[in-house]
């Protein structure tokens, strides 16, 4: 089918209910009814040590994680792979792991995915151009998403495909089970520890047994159905709580696209206005891993909840009109799109936002300008600007109030909507999950509830696997090492 007799399909491209973001499909008739279910047993699928639950960024690296410290660990999928946004959501732009002085400091598992993935599934700046500060170089990265402020940072871009079969390696190295095409649908909490959880497939209704259990769904669902408390306010200034489907262009050709972008100014301001009188919700594409691949992050739409499936419909809807939109308009009109074809649209939905659990401890704005770094330390995210000191991540932010025997991380660990903006990214997702996983995992060889843990064995071990902690904060892991 022509994308032209695609549009027609789902409406035209203006004066239509589908470019006015205020105006929405119209809603199907309350019901008070009800109906009685039957009481029943439901069949124990398995027991472990560690069960995690969502296999995006955060749940693999949690996973590989934990058995690294010898735990059994079932891990549930309900998509048909891992990576979660990185790859079925096509966030292949894998934001900041450097700081502004060109350390990495979100590494571990984090690095061991880069530094796996085949030379033909990456593009970045290589190692010795992170920092720089050099015109030529920075202009250079600046159009390709990994130099920001005048400094190259370590942002690549990756092949999704290429993600998926090195994550689900990983995992098979590890020897982890995984369970995909299922869904979590209930926590098993007993005397306010959750102990497990309730998931339906094609075989039907079972449950599977832990010691300790990470919510790594990214809308924190088993710890809001347990009752845990949960902040859901946003900044609506920032696009961090906006949705849409991300999509991909192939046929098109990179360099002479950024080379009319760089070189022609005012025809490209023009362009892009343009579009938005044409299109309306009208975004520029990022570069893929490759020269003829194009990614496109947006549109963005705003005012929609991520935990609402009316709204979730609505945006893949919305999303892939302007998807279809945008193709048109680019290969009209677009320097190096005239051939551009639709090559994917993504497969998961792109949430930023919809819940965040409450913590023993809290990242928040004001630790920006202090330059905090927390005792219970797990991990450091780059900063959102060179003004501004590296981000210390508390344990506490993993450790959910109000229930036992369960972790949070990803996108929904403890922060406020303002820090939320930098660690819901992909590799923040990563620093969490493998924080998750080797504190769940301790927690099991320990015999306490997560909340019990000593910190300082969850940083030895982060440590142990390359994690990047702040010298303070690893000065006093290595030296109640020493003491034991």
């Amino acid at each position: 089918m022509s994308s032209e007799n695609l549009t027609n399909i789902i409406g035209s491209q203006q004066g239509t209910e589908f470019f006015d973001e205020h105006r929405r499909r119209p809603a199907r008739p309350e019901t008070t009814r009800t109906v009685d279910e039957a009481a029943r047993k439901t069949s124990v699928l398995a027991e472990t040590d560690v069960l995690i639950v969502g296999g995006g960024p955060a749940g693999t690296a949690a996973a590989i994680a934990a058995r690294r410290v010898g735990a059994e660990v079932i891990l549930v999928e309900r998509y048909n792979h891992l990576g979660g946004l990185s790859t079925g959501g096509l966030v292949i732009w894998i934001d900041r792991m450097t700081d502004w002085s060109g350390k990495q400091v979100i590494c571990g598992i984090a690095h061991d995915f880069m530094d796996q993935l085949p030379s033909n599934a990456i593009q970045g700046p290589a190692r010795g151009d992170w920092g720089s500060h050099d015109t030529e170089t920075t202009a250079y990265w600046a159009q390709r998403s990994a130099a920001y402020h005048g400094i190259v940072t370590w942002s690549p871009t990756i092949d999704p495909e290429a993600l998926k079969t090195l994550s689900l390696q990983m995992l098979s190295e590890q020897k982890v089970d995984l369970i995909l095409h299922t869904w979590a649908t209930e926590p098993i909490v007993e005397d306010g520890v959750m102990c497990g959880a309730i998931f339906e497939n094609k075989a039907g209704r079972h449950a599977i047994l832990a010691k300790v259990v990470v919510d790594t769904t990214g809308d924190a669902d088993l710890l809001a159905r347990a009752g845990a408390p949960m902040e859901a306010d946003i900044d609506r200034g920032d696009i961090h709580h906006c949705i849409n489907t991300a999509f991909l262009l192939g046929g098109v050709d990179m360099d002479r696209w950024i080379a009319y972008r760089s070189e022609n100014r005012e025809g490209f301001k023009t362009l892009m206005a343009r579009g938005r009188d044409t299109v309306g919700s009208f975004e520029k594409p990022f570069v893929g891993w490759r020269n003829d691949v194009a990614l496109f992050m947006g549109p963005r739409l705003s005012g929609y909840s991520a935990v609402n499936a009316d709204d979730l419909t609505e945006v893949e809807i919305r999303s892939r009109q302007l998807t279809i939109s945008h193709l048109e308009f680019y290969r009209a009109h677009a320097p190096g799109f005239e051939k551009a074809f639709l090559m994917l649209g993504a497969p998961q939905i792109g949430v930023r936002h919809s819940r965040r659990l409450v913590g023993l401890a809290k990242v928040t704005r004001a630790q920006w300008d202090e330059g905090k770094v927390w005792d219970d330390e797990i991990g450091v995210s780059t900063s959102l600007s060179p003004k501004f000191p590296n981000i210390s991540v508390p344990y506490g932010a993993l450790v959910p109030q109000g229930i036992d025997g369960v972790l949070g991380a990803g996108r929904h660990l403890a922060c406020d909507a303002s820090s939320h903006t930098f660690l819901r990214e992909i590799p923040q997702c990563w620093l969490s999950g493998q924080a998750a996983g080797v504190a769940a995992a301790l927690a099991v060889n320990t015999g306490v509830v997560p909340r019990q843990l000593n910190t300082r064995l969850i940083q030895r071990e982060l440590l142990r696997q390359g994690t990047y902690l702040s010298p303070s904060v690893a000065a006093l892991a290595e030296i109640s090492s020493a003491a034991e």
